[in-house]
């Protein structure tokens, strides 16, 4: 099947970057992209637009205006704000691939949002990190036009299904697992950050392999720590919504809440550590970076 073509990006930071390689390697022709940071030429998205060939627009709007498919790849914060803002150039019929990590709640609202213009909106749960795969990621897609779209976009080589016809189930299935993902992230740092100041780690780790058996414990919470120290931010953005999610199913979300706030203060702490810190592979080193971070702060 030929490409849809042309191809808009909301968003260019890590993710609408990947689309913009992967999406020329699937053959489209034309991409423009909209971000917030455009107007800092030398900012992140400024440089990866005009590394990657893609017109650079001055609002989402004219970023959507001709697209044939317009992918929304912002923070989950501004999931909304993005739909509505490419209303006044999205045109009838036009896909709308809403990829942002949201609650089912914002994406209901989010999907009237596009429906009210005529154009065709597509919930997508990108269920796995983005980066390693692009566009294979493994994705859920959610909404009455989730099977015509995985047609019309048989170009991509999407590694996505039809999952519901209702928007916000394949959200909510992600924002649940984000629950114990993200959670998870925010546990280890506190255990074994607190460990660490005692010494006993180690014992610690020991101690998690036993019970909740896992090929490499210590791997496996470095990986989790260094990611909430690189993505903080978006986590923390993420887990706000997830909160919301929960909120929306009448359970008190006391767990994500504060998981969202131990995601914002990993944040803080990689700011003030050395870029190399943050590549650091042994998960004793880290720890160490993180706490002489922190202490330096208080």
């Amino acid at each position: 099947m030929a490409a849809l073509s042309p191809i808009a990006i909301i968003g260019f930071g890590e993710v609408g970057a990947i689309l913009a390689r992967d999406l020329r390697a699937a053959g489209v022709g034309r991409i423009a992209a909209y971000d917030v940071l455009f107007d800092r030429p030398q900012s992140s998205p400024g440089r990866a637009a005009k590394a990657a060939g893609v017109q650079a627009c001055a609002s989402a709007s004219e970023a959507a205006r001709g697209a044939a498919l317009v992918i929304s790849a912002v923070t989950a914060a501004k999931a909304l704000e993005a739909a509505r803002s490419v209303v006044p150039g999205i045109g009838p019929g036009v896909w709308f691939l809403d990829l942002n990590s949201a609650s089912p709640g914002t994406k209901r609202a989010a999907g009237q949002a596009i429906e009210a213009a005529g154009a065709r909106y597509v919930e997508a749960a990108v269920m796995a990190p983005y980066p390693a795969k692009g566009v294979r990621t493994p994705m859920l897609l959610g909404g009455p036009h989730a099977r015509a779209f995985l047609a019309a976009a048989a170009f991509m080589d999407l590694d996505a299904k039809a999952f519901s016809e209702t928007v916000g189930q394949a959200s909510a299935a992600k924002m649940c697992r984000s629950v114990m993902i993200k959670g998870t992230e925010a546990l280890l740092a506190e255990c074994l950050l607190t460990a660490r100041r005692y010494g006993v780690e180690k014992t610690v780790l020991a101690s998690l392999s036993d019970m909740l058996p896992s090929p490499d414990w210590e791997r496996l919470a470095r990986y989790m720590i260094a990611r909430s120290l690189v993505h903080g931010k978006r986590r923390a953005e993420e887990m706000r919504e997830v909160a919301k999610t929960v909120r929306e199913a009448r359970v008190e979300p006391w767990m994500s809440a504060a998981a969202a706030e131990r995601q914002d203060w990993a944040a803080e702490q990689a700011e003030r550590m050395p870029p190399e810190a943050l590549e650091e592979q042994d998960l004793q080193i880290l720890l160490d970076a993180i706490l002489k971070a922190m202490l330096a702060e208080a």
